[in-house]
């Protein structure tokens, strides 16, 4: 029996930002479709509006699976998976671990062709884009949990959004620039009422 899939289905049991209150719970199989959405927008930018030539497939598909690991290990609170090289160290080997016992429940004629996508060539300039819409997701939770009032997201948003500043990504500035402002719009706004 092949489980594959059964496994990725549980990705909506999994909460992320524990350590939190939130406003909405979030779970990784939403934050990876968000991830996934976003990785595409980063890489349609950058290959059409800056010429660019980001694989988007590849990249898309690192996002859909880059928390594929959480299935077994759950989602660790950042500030615990970051305490110390130490931690950070040993919880990589743990997600490899997973990685790979889920990947092992593929069939063996799939295995191979899904790989690649469950275990990210971390070097790569698509995982770059899918890391930076990893960031982003994170950082419009924070102002989806600021536009509801909750002030425990204050923090994050300031230190994802300097962040991805950071990253000097072009891609990254022009969605600030063209639509962050929207995510502070209601619908009637939204939809010009």
């Amino acid at each position: 029996m092949e489980n594959f899939y059964a496994y990725m289905d549980r990705m909506k049991f999994i909460k992320r930002w524990q350590l939190m209150r939130s406003v909405r719970d979030e779970n990784i199989m939403e934050h990876s479709q968000s991830v996934a959405m976003l990785t595409h927008a980063l890489c349609l930018i950058e290959n059409q509006v800056y010429g660019g030539a980001v694989n988007a497939e590849k990249a898309v598909l690192y996002a859909i699976y880059h928390e594929v690991s959480e299935v077994m290990t759950g989602d660790l609170p950042t500030p615990v998976k970051y305490f110390n090289n130490s931690i950070h160290g040993e919880y990589e080997k743990l997600e490899l671990l997973a990685v790979d016992k889920i990947a092992n429940t593929l069939p063996e004629e799939l295995r191979g062709a899904l790989r690649p996508y469950l275990c990210a060539d971390k070097q790569s300039e698509e995982y770059r884009y899918m890391k930076a819409a990893d960031k982003l997701s994170a950082y419009l939770k924070c102002l989806e949990e600021l536009r509801s009032g909750n002030e425990e997201f204050k923090k994050a948003e300031k230190t994802i959004k300097d962040s991805l500043s950071r990253l000097s990504m072009r891609a990254v500035d022009y969605f600030f620039e063209h639509f962050i402002p929207a995510f502070s719009l209601t619908l009637d706004e939204l939809e010009g009422l």
